[in-house]
């Protein structure tokens, strides 16, 4: 049995709000751990389906410089959900930002991981978050540190599972069958 992409649609749609956000992160302690304040966990985070980033370009080697204002590049990240940690009382963007990916259909280990490869890539450059609507006033520059969570399917491969945890990258186990309001059947993690 393989992951369907209704599955995956669902988590998408599932993980997006700030609830499913913060149940998300419930699932995997360390994570959970870096909200700025459990007393107010919804006015702690901004999550970013499908994100986008403004990516800064600098002077080439030719010593030839370029207006930032008109040198920066809206890039889609190939991750599926950005978590970016808020202070609830002043509203500014914290330094941890934990980037989810969900194991999509026909999805195999090493495009997996290419996908967050490439989104290190890209978060290596000066950047800032394109911000949804209601969150635009939110200063969103870069991050003191990125991390990864996978989320992977009972229905997901073996092989996806073990590269990961061969790879040191935290994942958690979902099912397919769970509604949106079940709890995880199962963590796993390569970090503690």
């Amino acid at each position: 049995m393989s992951v369907k992409q209704a599955d995956y649609e669902t988590l998408l749609a599932e993980f997006t709000s700030r609830r499913g956000a913060i149940a998300l992160l419930k699932q995997y302690r360390p994570y959970l751990e870096t909200l700025p304040s459990t007393r107010r966990p919804e006015q702690s985070l901004i999550a970013i389906p499908l994100p986008v980033v403004r990516l800064r370009q600098f002077p080439d080697r030719g010593g030839q410089s370029f207006n930032l204002s008109s040198s920066s590049i809206a890039t889609p990240l190939s991750c599926d959900l950005a978590i970016l940690m808020c202070d609830p009382e002043w509203k500014i963007k914290m330094g941890v930002e934990i980037l989810i990916f969900i194991h999509r259909p026909q999805e195999d280990f090493s495009h997996l991981l290419s996908r967050w490869r490439q989104t290190q890539v890209y978060l290596d450059r000066d950047y800032e978050w394109l911000m949804p609507l209601n969150e635009q006033h939110v200063f969103s520059e870069a991050a003191e540190k990125i991390c990864p969570l996978f989320v992977v399917f009972e229905e997901t491969p073996e092989r996806i599972k073990q590269g990961l945890t061969g790879a040191g990258l935290p994942f958690i186990l979902k099912s397919a069958k769970a509604t949106p309001n079940e709890a995880i059947t199962e963590i796993i993690s390569t970090q503690d």
